[in-house]
């Protein structure tokens, strides 16, 4: 067979286990595989598809999309609802449509999420040299565009010879599956290795079976960390995405419950607890509640579980002003769980770890001063949400009145999906999560363009979620005109496989997030907004709207759209959208709800920071305040070793 044809027998037989979660679980790793064909994989990757399409089409499914990158988030999306338990594959041709996927490689590794990249490359025997969309470079011939992958993959190989197909395979699918480790694995195939034949050992393509690692915590180490505890007086726990994928959000829940120590959330950790827990403080850092920075910044001792302590959950170093405060990091990956130079790292599988700290912690319980202010904060933080969903604007609405709005229409077991903008944030302190996979937001690359690619992969792992007996869940994506327009182009992949997506597309007629951070940095919201070109100033900033019409838009596409006008019953209106788009049928393709808001209208302060540095030395007035007004707060930045 040729290389290609073994690359997909091979990826048609493996298959995933794990024990926790659900129970005993057996799934397939790749369950299909994405692409767009050029002259760099048609013959070779496209070949095996269609011959296995024919012979055996459940081997390995083809699916099509409109863009390399937004294949790469479908992935990822797919992989994330999965707890990293399944994802896709993704072949591209060579030159532009390989260097496609280098956002979504790099999207993937930042968020630890597994997704197989096979970019075709240029001609390993340099018979045909320099071949169409041949990068070439006069002091290295053997450097392709595909080595741009290198420091974007947590595994990197190219396939220069047939034989070498066997250790590039296994050595990825290793990556693949070690939660400690996973990431983007890119494996480039030279165009003409992928049409070679070889011998292919029935071995190599017998069914293999991946059991996700979940390595133990060491006793020593929680016998440490309850000791640590006990002497806190103000411990907190702050729970990231490690909590979910290790499905140990049930064990989180007795500790707290038993303890009474509060709960934080990193953006990835949303869902660890349903909002009305009693110590759910809700998100923490820079995009979190006033309640959890107000625990954090006393907090003495940190227990952070499954979370990288990116600079928006600490709020650049200043959400722990206590000058005591210690750090417990839990964390099947080492990187994390030494980070802040903490004495107490303890490298294993977040459940695991749960399991027996719930039990060297029998009979302890906070003080009644720390229970007393985390109720307090509680109810003055949600006291401040209530009023934001509640308050009405006319003609335009702000955006937390369209997230409360869609909040109250979704059901407890639906997810929503969002990425970058101004929404994130928003939906990080604000969204009532009432389920542990009800919500996805993609922080760690905010990539523009993810939402509607992200959200389809989402609903792919939905549908075989319920398919196999599971919860069913609606997926709504929430966006920004902004990230709309950057990538919108997998609703028409939805359209053809009749994929109910339900899409929330929020227009305010620029970049709100960072029209709004560029206000606050002094530089008056310079370049973000949607205008007409003023020539004789050269500026977009205060001409006319542009008379654009993105619902028209999508209507185009295929997708049925239902618009929401200003006025004074936008709320209601939207709530009856997101509630028919719901009852809409499963076959019937995507629905998209458009509505306007007002930019200029803002969400309840964190009470929090975070740094963006500004300029030192401005002739704007507005820069010099803001200038003031930063180093106000790097005086209360920490030097947290690591």
């Amino acid at each position: 067979m040729t290389v290609a044809q073994a690359v997909v027998e091979f990826l048609g037989n493996q298959f995933t286990t794990d024990s926790v979660g659900t129970g005993d679980y057996r799934g397939r790793l790749i369950p299909g595989m994405f692409g767009i064909f050029g002259h760099g994989n048609v013959a070779g990757v496209g070949q095996a598809l269609k011959q296995y399409q024919v012979s055996d089409p459940a081997l390995m499914p083809y699916y099509q999309g409109r863009n390399e990158q937004a294949q790469s988030h479908q992935a990822a999306g797919y992989a994330r609802h999965t707890r990293r338990r399944a994802t896709f594959a993704v072949s591209t041709s060579v030159g532009p449509g390989s260097t496609n996927l280098l956002t979504g490689a790099a999207l993937a590794t930042t968020n630890r999420l597994p997704v197989l990249l096979l970019p075709s490359d240029v001609f390993a025997t340099r018979a045909a040299d320099p071949v169409l969309q041949q990068l070439e470079r006069p002091d290295a011939c053997d450097v392709s565009v595909n080595d741009a992958f290198r420091p974007l993959s947590r595994y990197f190989d190219r396939v220069s010879r047939p034989e070498q197909l066997f250790s590039a395979l296994l050595n990825g699918l290793r990556v693949l599956t070690d939660p400690a480790d996973t990431g983007a694995v890119t494996i480039s195939l030279p165009q003409d290795v992928q049409a070679e034949a070889l011998a292919v050992p029935e071995e190599f393509l017998a069914p293999r079976e991946w059991r996700i690692r979940r390595p133990d915590a060491d006793d020593n180490d929680i016998r440490r960390a309850a000791d640590a505890i006990r002497e806190a007086k103000n411990p907190l726990i702050l729970a990231g995405g490690g909590v979910l994928y290790a499905y140990a959000e049930g064990e989180l829940a007795k500790l707290a419950e038993a303890t009474g120590i509060p709960v934080g959330n990193t953006q990835a950790g949303v869902g660890v607890l349903p909002w009305n827990h009693p110590q759910s403080l809700g998100a923490i850092g820079s995009t979190g509640t006033t309640a959890a920075n107000a625990v954090a910044a006393g907090a003495d001792l940190v227990i952070g579980i499954g979370t990288r302590y990116e600079d928006f959950t600490t709020a650049s170093r200043t959400a722990f002003q206590n000058p005591d405060v210690r750090f417990i990091n839990i964390n099947v990956a080492p990187l994390d769980a030494y980070k802040h130079g903490t004495s107490l790292p303890i490298v294993a599988d977040a459940r695991k770890a749960l399991l027996k700290l719930n039990a060297a912690l029998g009979g302890y319980r906070v003080g009644a001063d720390l229970e007393r202010t985390v109720a307090a904060q509680k109810k003055r933080w949600d006291a401040v949400v209530d009023e934001a969903f509640d308050t009405r604007h006319t003609p335009l609405p702000s955006q937390n009145e369209i997230i409360g709005a869609t909040n109250r229409a979704m059901d407890p077991a639906d997810v929503v999906i969002c990425a970058a903008g101004s929404l994130p944030g928003d939906l990080h302190k604000m969204w009532r999560i009432r389920d542990p996979f009800g919500y996805h937001v993609e922080y760690a690359y905010s990539c523009m363009g993810y939402e509607i690619p992200g959200g389809l992969g989402v609903k792919r792992a939905a549908i075989a979620e319920a398919a196999g007996g599971g919860t069913r869940r609606d997926v709504v994506v929430m966006v920004g005109d902004g990230s709309y327009l950057m990538m919108h182009t997998e609703l028409v992949t939805a359209v053809a496989e009749r994929i109910k997506l339900i899409v929330v597309l929020i227009q305010n007629h620029g970049y709100a997030s960072i029209g709004a951070l560029s206000e606050q940095l002094g530089s008056q919201r310079f370049g973000t907004k949607y205008r007409t070109l003023d020539a004789e100033h050269h500026t977009f900033d205060d001409g006319e709207k542009l008379p654009i019409d993105l619902a028209l838009n999508a209507e185009s596409l295929g997708v049925k759209v239902i618009r929401v006008a200003p006025g004074g019953n936008v709320v209601a209106e939207l709530e009856a959208a997101v509630t028919a788009a719901k009852a809409a049928p499963e076959d019937g393709g995507p629905v998209l709800i458009h509505v306007e808001s007002d930019p200029l209208l803002d969400a309840p302060s964190s009470e929090s920071w975070w740094d963006v540095p500004v300029s030192s030395v401005s002739l704007l007035a507005s820069t010099q305040q803001a200038y003031t007004t930063y180093t106000g707060h790097k005086d209360r930045q920490r030097t947290l070793l690591g």
